[in-house]
């Protein structure tokens, strides 16, 4: 039986391209490579969202807390075996004054 994995993340995850403002194609993408390398026993689902936050609500762009959405992902993809959360770079945007200490206890609350 197949093994199931969730990688649930920003921009790093959906795979965002600075270069072409545009995202990588499957094979460049980590989560693609990540599928390529475990092989046809695992499906590598990705889950990830530029500018998603860990737990921050952004006063400009509605939708984008993780920790709201993380719980309906999860139990759309269920079942699972394994859960890869890759957010906190987009907590560190001036408009949420957050401590590094804070996005870390932001975090953690997952």
């Amino acid at each position: 039986m197949k093994k199931t994995i969730v990688c649930f993340g920003d921009s790093n995850t959906w795979g965002y391209d600075a270069e072409t403002d545009l995202r990588f194609d499957e094979e460049t993408r980590w989560t693609g490579l990540l599928a390529s390398h475990l092989g046809s026993q695992y499906s590598v689902i990705e889950e990830g969202l530029s500018g998603r936050t860990s737990v921050c609500e952004d006063p400009l762009f509605e939708g984008l807390s993780g920790l709201s959405y993380l719980y309906p992902c999860l139990m759309s993809h269920s079942p699972l075996d394994l859960i890869v959360i890759m957010l906190g770079t987009n907590d560190t945007k001036d408009r949420f004054g957050l401590t590094s200490y804070n996005i870390a206890q932001g975090i953690v609350s997952y």
